[in-house]
């Protein structure tokens, strides 16, 4: 889309130098490289329009609307600094460069998850989708949106009237775009309406599919993206993912660049400070900046000085010049979001967080965020993040949620699901779009308990002198009367009922390599709470021995093992 916003990239001929590789190779990738009206190169031939029929080919998901050509700065160990425009504090560029608005980048890693779960084979990175959004929007012109995620006034691209652009005549009757003659590519991913009728989707779970919705538009790039089965992580593959979006290597080549850029780092800003660009790939400098956002005014010009009179003029001198008119006035500040009025967050009646390992647990975290005046805030979005050594999860799978404060101020996350590690884990709660302190809680994992061991048979084990047992010693282990299934054991051949120390005669097991060994750890019951033990076998000894099994939470079970010669 065309540019509007000016903060000029710094190093950009370094930059520009260091991207003609990228170019290089993307370009060499690219098969059938023509260059189009507008003397950017592409790949094939446009299509009119992109609908439902074509899969947005051609025109791709944007229907080729102008796009920003900024280029990532080149990191160096000092690099030039800038100052901050929300604290003044001096920031490197490459740093700033590196921030992402919190939301905007909540919505481009949960889109990746759903991705992950719902078309694992595509390998879809969130870099990705952050460098497309970079170079159709801004990043949502540096994160202005609210806390559901929409923008506060609508992206719009040019009219796509074929006057320097594409011709796409109005396919949504401008209920997207707004404009009933001619189609605009519309939101932070800059989808023309005749692509987002079939490719849009829901990606903040509020029933809508709104292509000016940050969440809903990262989602439906993904899955734009991850059409034709394509894997990603193959690079003719995500080429080609790219140029279907856009059809233009110039293109290719810039989202290339952010994609490099963003995977060696990046970091969450808060949401409306994000660094804008400022260069369009728009090359008709008659062409209007996007109507939904005004173009910076022009400043008034100088009054020219009065000319001086000729000698033999009568002593008329020239019209004084008119003053200029004066400039639009500015406009009224921007009311605070709720976010911004959070100066706090407080636990919300949280209990304890413990659970056996492999169930859910009883309590959930639940904050509130609140002003200064202690005030619940609504519609604010506040981030659970499950922190630490632990394959504990949310209800889903996943190891962040993002919840919007309801009327109370309150967000409960989801409900936390043990793994199978035991131990202590942390579920942190941020406030999303704010530099805040965020809360803690401490979360528990207990191991998984038997508390009963009995033997599955009752038939006597025996064996003689040098031989092995013919049967097997198989137990059940069960909690609180119910099947205790993966639960962790231990077998020992002791020397007494009173000495559980390890034997060091009669009965053993062996090791992988036939050597003899007493003890055996690291066994677990199968999911009906049984174990089998392997083979026993017997030295030279004779008598009566014992094996004693223990398990995780108490269960204990002795066993009897007799060996002695066979009856003449």
């Amino acid at each position: 889309m065309a540019a509007h916003f000016g903060r000029l990239r710094k190093g950009a001929t370094t930059t520009a130098v260091a991207a003609v590789a990228v170019a290089a190779l993307s370009a060499s990738q690219a098969p059938g490289v023509t260059t189009d009206d507008l003397g950017r190169q592409a790949a094939g031939a446009a299509q009119p329009s992109g609908d439902a029929n074509t899969g947005g080919e051609g025109g791709g998901a944007t229907g080729d609307s102008p796009y920003y050509t900024d280029l990532p700065p080149l990191k160096s160990p000092n690099p030039s600094p800038s100052a901050s425009p929300t604290t003044g504090t001096p920031v490197s560029v490459g740093e700033a460069e590196a921030g992402i608005p919190a939301t905007v980048l909540d919505a481009y890693k949960k889109a990746e998850a759903e991705l992950r779960a719902s078309k694992p084979g595509c390998n879809l990175p969130w870099q990705l989708l952050a460098a497309i959004g970079k170079v159709e929007s801004g990043q949502a012109r540096g994160g202005r949106v609210d806390a559901s995620g929409t923008t506060y006034s609508p992206i719009l691209g040019p009219k796509l009237d074929g006057n320097g652009f594409a011709l796409i005549a109005d396919t949504d009757n401008g209920a997207y775009d707004g404009d009933p003659a001619y189609d605009r590519a519309v939101g932070p991913m800059q989808f023309i309406p005749s692509t987002w009728a079939w490719a849009g989707r829901d990606g903040n779970g509020d029933g809508k599919k709104d292509p000016n919705n940050v969440y809903d538009a990262a989602l439906a790039a993904g899955h734009y993206l991850c059409r034709f089965d394509r894997d990603l992580s193959v690079q003719s593959q995500m080429n080609a993912a790219i140029l279907n979006y856009n059809n233009s290597t110039e293109y290719l080549n810039t989202v290339l660049s952010w994609l490099e850029y963003y995977r060696k780092g990046t970091h969450e800003v808060p949401d409306g400070t994000g660094t804008l660009p400022s260069h369009s790939s728009n090359s008709d400098p008659g062409a209007s900046p996007s109507p939904s956002t005004p173009a910076t005014p022009s400043t008034p010009s100088t009054p020219s000085t009065p000319s001086t009179p000729k000698p033999g003029s009568g002593g008329s001198t020239s019209p004084t010049p008119k003053p200029p008119a004066p400039s639009s006035p500015a406009p009224s500040p921007t009311p605070p979001t709720p976010t911004q009025t959070v100066d706090h967050l407080e636990d919300a009646n949280t209990g304890k967080l413990t659970a056996t390992a492999g169930s859910a647990f009883g309590t959930k975290v639940a904050v509130r965020a609140e002003s200064k005046a202690s005030k619940g805030v609504a519609k604010v979005r506040v981030r659970f993040t499950i922190i630490g050594d632990t394959d504990a999860t949310f209800t889903g799978g996943e190891s962040v949620a993002t919840v919007v404060t309801g009327s109370a101020g309150t967000a409960t996350a989801p409900a936390l699901v043990a793994g199978e590690k035991a131990g202590d884990f942390t579920v942190r709660a941020t406030v999303v779009g704010r530099v805040l302190g965020g809360l803690d809680y401490t979360a528990t994992v207990t191991p998984r308990q038997a508390d009963t061991l009995t033997r599955t048979g009752d038939t006597a084990l025996t064996c003689v002198p040098g031989g092995e047992f013919a049967d097997l010693v198989e137990l059940k282990a069960t909690y609180k009367g119910a099947v205790a299934g993966k639960v962790a054991a231990t077998a020992t051949l002791i020397k007494s009922a009173d000495d559980a120390t390890e034997n060091d005669k009669g009965p053993y097991f062996k090791d992988a390599e036939g050597k003899t060994i007493r003890t055996l750890t690291d066994l677990t019951t199968d999911a009906d709470g049984v174990l089998k033990l392997p083979k026993l076998y017997a030295d030279d000894a004779t008598g009566t021995f014992l094996l004693r099994v223990n398990t995780t939470g108490g269960a204990v079970l002795t066993v009897e093992l007799k060996v002695a010669a066979a009856a003449s």
